[in-house]
């Protein structure tokens, strides 16, 4: 198989980008960016680190993120699976992408910029849910913020052909496929939605 390795190669075959494709950067949120964030109660967050790249889905009950300012979002880190891959590359590579949806809508906003981790009291405050806090917030500094065309999601439809899950592995019958057959599978997608009704924040 032949394999692109230069920049060059890459832009003959694509050409040079519309001038929407080049317009829609921001440097900050703008009216129109901001209300839109504002609507997403969910994103991926995608980080960099030693052990390589992480892509981690957020999500919330409302905003998925707080816009402290035309620069500023915050970012509550709720109940996981505590490995931390998002947290550990934080640490020691500050650079950050996200992707912002919302339902029915067939566009992503896209953020790339820079983060940092807090405990601080008051910052945690600010996410309480009846008494309980996220345990760190990230506060993600923009770089730059754009529109991604509808086409993806378009031809995937994703809100408009219905539920696609129905004979799915569940994820017991993945973690026991991946422990050679040992691991309780069915006990433990019996027990998820409980677990997931107590830990849900």
């Amino acid at each position: 198989m032949e394999y692109i390795d230069n920049i060059k190669q890459i832009e003959e075959i694509y050409g040079t980008p519309g001038q929407a494709a080049l317009l829609k950067v921001a440097k900050q949120m703008t009216p129109a960016y901001r209300d839109w964030i504002a609507r997403s109660r969910f994103c991926v967050l995608s980080t960099v680190g030693p052990q390589g790249t992480d892509a981690s889905p957020r999500g919330d009950i409302g905003p998925v993120v707080e816009i402290l300012d035309d620069q500023t979002i915050a970012l509550p880190d709720w109940s996981g699976n505590n490995r931390i891959d998002t947290l550990r590359n934080l640490v020691t590579d500050a650079r950050i992408g996200m992707m912002f949806m919302v339902a029915g809508s067939n566009n992503v906003v896209r953020l790339n910029g820079t983060a940092r981790i807090t405990v601080d009291a008051e910052t945690l405050a600010r996410f309480d849910k009846n008494g309980k806090q996220p345990r760190v917030v990230i506060i993600i500094k923009i770089s730059e913020i754009y529109v991604q065309c509808a086409r993806a999601l378009m031809r995937a439809g994703l809100w408009v052909d219905g539920d696609l899950s129905d004979g799915l592995p569940t994820v017991g019958q993945i973690l026991k496929e991946l422990d050679s057959g040992d691991f309780d599978g069915k006990s433990y997608d019996q027990n998820w939605a409980g677990r997931a009704k107590d830990t849900m924040w």
